[in-house]
């Protein structure tokens, strides 16, 4: 606690004044548009990166320090762009070669640049450029150090007023520049909940001149252009970050930073993924089976189909679909999955194949049975003959079927050769006619 209240007593950070401002941002504009030394940065742009190239663009600029002689200072930013840039370092507009040991420089993988003194003094007095630059283009932004030999002073111009009246002069040969406007977000969005596995888009809209330049960041990485992200621009001025298919890995915060000569301006927002169900096609568990029925009778058609969104099902007749609305038919189905099809009653024209089609965003499935239905029994066989009890012999039935023995056959006792050779109950029975 006590080493933090003494950093605090050492080294400040303090708003320079308007004077200051102006003077850092002419040091910038000329340093842009000027030659610079070899960078010692290891980043290469041999191979200029395919896809959309971005300028650089500062995520966190420098800022402005107080601090006392012989105390540590560091000032850090970060800066994005597509190919990554290579970074100058300038104190006073003369830029700050290798060979000097005085100041250490750290490039980290995530952008962060820092300029290290490790025990100021009052040469180190000034103001501190960091220019970023790739193909797309060149920016920079200024920190101002004042360097107090004795007790912090309230005080916003710098030590040296010879250095000031130098810059001064500097500046007023500089020819007047055009007016720059900073970027301002017209649209934006708020935070969003996305489906995973769907498209989802970011759309924002920014004015400013010269026009803005935007980065992407996703949880403070940059977002780089590749299959699954897309940068766009339309014509009524909306930029989209477009994300095809989103992921779980997609989640996070997203900081858009436009940036231009004047200045720069970003939002943020929360996106969250939500997790993709699980999908399954459907699939037949019981299928339709084939049937014959009498004409008029009730037909209940079954099956059971499964799948994951449950699905929704389809009914044809010999390939012709049938409306729900349709007479004597119904369609039922649960969610267990069991499937109906009712007719009733049916008719003869009930005849034919049927077809149920079960299909959700997974896929589709069908199965086809035969439906037959036949004329009642009753309208096609006879009404049944009356039957008369038989009385022990098959003249004697033949008797009530109304045909007339005796006539038929005449007997007497001079022609008994008749029933010679007739069966035991024949002759008992011509002796009770």
């Amino acid at each position: 606690s006590r080493s933090r209240v003494l950093s605090f007593e050492l080294i400040s950070e303090y708003k320079v004044s308007s004077f200051e401002q102006r003077l850092m941002s002419e040091i910038e504009f000329r340093l842009e548009r000027t030659p610079v030394e070899e960078s010692d940065d290891e980043v290469q742009h041999d191979d200029i990166p395919t896809g959309k190239c971005i300028a650089p663009i500062f995520d966190k600029k420098l800022k402005n320090f107080r601090a006392m002689e012989g105390v540590p200072v560091t000032f850090s930013c970060k800066v994005v762009g597509i190919p990554i840039p290579k970074v100058y370092w300038f104190k006073d507009g003369k830029q700050i070669l290798r060979k000097n040991i005085h100041y250490k420089r750290i490039r980290e993988g995530d952008g962060t640049c820092a300029l290290h003194i490790e025990s100021v003094t009052n040469d180190d007095d000034g103001n501190y450029t960091i220019m970023a630059a790739n193909p797309q283009g060149r920016i920079s932004c200024s920190g101002h150090l004042i360097v107090q030999t004795g007790p912090p002073r309230n005080r916003m111009t710098p030590i040296h007023p010879q250095r000031v009246r130098a810059r001064i002069q500097e500046v007023e040969n500089e020819q007047t520049q055009e007016r720059f406007f900073r970027p301002h977000f017209l649209q934006a969005p708020g935070d969003m909940m996305a489906h995973e596995g769907k498209l989802c888009r970011l759309d924002c809209k920014v004015s400013g001149l010269p026009s803005p330049e935007l980065m992407w960041l996703v949880n403070g990485r940059p977002i780089y252009p590749d299959i699954y992200h897309k940068m766009l621009v339309r014509e009524n001025g909306i930029h989209s970050l477009v994300i095809d298919p989103l992921t779980q890995n997609d989640a996070g915060t997203y900081t858009c930073i436009a940036s231009n000569k004047a200045g720069q301006s970003s939002f943020s927002l929360e996106l969250k993924v939500v997790e993709k169900e699980m999908k399954h096609p459907p699939q037949f568990v019981e299928k339709l089976q084939n049937m014959g029925i009498p004409e008029g009778t009730p037909v209940r058609m079954e099956c059971r189909v499964l799948g994951m969104p449950p699905p929704l099902i389809f009914w044809k007749k010999d390939n012709d679909t049938i409306p729900r609305t349709k007479d004597r038919i119904s369609m039922h189905q649960d969610a267990t999955g069991y499937v109906c099809l009712l007719i009733q009653p049916t008719t003869k024209d009930d005849a034919g194949w049927y077809t149920v089609s079960a299909k959700n965003e997974a896929g589709i499935v069908s199965c086809t049975c035969r439906l037959d239905i036949y004329a009642q029994w009753h309208q096609n066989i006879p009404a049944p003959m009356k039957k008369t009890p038989r009385t022990g012999s098959r003249y004697a039935a033949l008797t009530g079927q109304g045909l007339d023995i005796k006539s038929a056959f005449p007997t007497s006792e001079n022609s008994p050769i008749l029933f010679a050779s007739s069966p035991p109950e024949a002759t008992l029975e011509s002796e009770e006619l």
